[in-house]
């Protein structure tokens, strides 16, 4: 890891206006060093293959002190707080394979994680409640196997994952889109606070750096470029999800999808995504035979965490099926639910089904939305969720 002395003109130079990934690497292919940079003319600058007008922005004077200084005092804040540089030794080699990998990462929480075997859930910001089941329970189970869940700390589906890895005992890593001091959404903060003391957040982005939209296609380019495979589990047909996705096909990574109902909007972006190449899943055991062929599990060294005895039997018992709980329902709810199909239903459609009358179907629906079997919809209508 570079010292504090060394950091600065990297700092420095990534935080130029202008100045991406790939920029930042012609200047560092050329000169070697970015200190190299500033004590360079605008000529030599621009022989590394910088614009004119690139180049006299990097030569500004007035570019940095101030603002380096800042990243500077967050990294000496904390052992938990962390900049390193694309040359690092602790630098994830998986994102260093991706042809545009940010020249610096800002790291809060545990750094090691980084080179953990990870895989990405993403989806929609307001998934259904079945979707939003299917991301919880994906992730709870994939994160007892021995993956790392990262994600985006987004509302909805990220939110989701990043709550399944945790509630499995399990770290978690999420990649944001703004400065590393900044936690967005605002109501996310107590999950981004647990996932700093349980797994880390990830940042390209300079201390102070707001949500800007530009910023959130950068970030699902590091979500999918630091894992093995991205798992889709709902986004509509134009959505970041579905760019996280091209952009891991673009890196050779493994892309999943779980599909829905054909009346669910938000199962369009899967439906597209299978049509495209993309591996239709069902069981957190199909992701799991088909990252064989990339990465043994088993004989991965993931010295970051631990799983007892019980975790292990436990995820080899149920990984199969994310919602292979016991089913303890009576025989007239099973009944109900085998009329109920996994498209949106009204009540009214299910007394016509099912021959039960309308106040039955009200008191078992209510019940089983209480142990998850089924979601409400709103606007009166229901889902099955198993």
């Amino acid at each position: 890891m570079k010292s504090a002395k060394e950091l600065e003109s990297w700092i420095s130079l990534w935080r130029v206006s202008g100045v991406g990934p790939k920029h930042f690497q012609k200047v560092l292919n050329h000169f070697g060093d970015p200190a190299r940079v500033f004590e360079a003319n605008t000529r030599a600058i621009t022989e590394a293959g910088i614009s004119q007008n690139l180049a006299n922005t990097i030569l500004d004077k007035n570019n940095a002190t101030d603002s380096v200084k800042a990243d500077l005092e967050w990294l000496a804040g904390s052992e938990k707080q962390h900049i390193i540089t694309i040359e690092c030794e602790e630098y994830p080699p998986l994102l260093k394979q991706i042809s545009d990998p940010p020249a610096l990462l800002y790291v809060h929480g545990n750094l090691a994680l980084l080179k953990d075997p990870q895989l990405a859930i993403v989806g929609s910001r307001n998934p259904t409640q079945g979707g939003a089941s299917s991301a919880y329970e994906f992730a709870k189970h994939l994160a007892q196997t021995g993956f790392c869940i990262t994600s985006g700390l987004a509302l909805g589906i990220d939110g989701k994952a990043h709550k399944g890895a945790l509630d499995a005992d399990a770290p978690t890593i999420a990649v944001i889109a703004t400065g590393i001091d900044r936690v967005y959404p605002a109501r996310h903060r107590d999950l981004a606070h647990a996932i700093v003391e349980h797994g880390a957040i990830v940042s390209e982005f300079p201390l102070g750096t707001q949500p800007h939209s530009a910023n959130f296609p950068r970030r699902n380019r590091i979500i999918s470029g630091l894992s093995y495979g991205t798992l889709v589990v709902e986004a509509a047909q134009q959505s970041g999800s579905l760019i996280t996705a091209r952009l891991a096909m673009e890196q050779n990574r493994e892309v999943f999808a779980i599909p829905g109902s054909i009346h669910n909007p938000l199962a369009r972006g899967c439906h597209q995504l299978i049509r495209q190449g993309a591996k239709l899943v069902e069981t957190a055991q199909d992701i799991l035979e088909e990252m064989a062929s990339v990465i043994d599990l088993n004989n991965t060294q993931t010295p970051n965490r631990e799983f007892s005895a019980q975790q292990k039997t436990a995820a080899t018992n149920q990984n199969s099926n994310p919602d292979s709980s016991e089913n303890n329902l009576n025989p007239e709810q099973n009944f109900l639910l085998e009329h109920m199909g996994f498209d949106p239903v009204s009540i009214d459609q299910l007394v016509m089904r099912s021959g039960l009358n309308p106040s039955e179907i009200a008191a078992m629906l209510l019940i089983l939305e209480l142990q998850n079997q089924v979601a409400s919809n709103g606007g009166g209508t229901y889902t099955r969720l198993k």
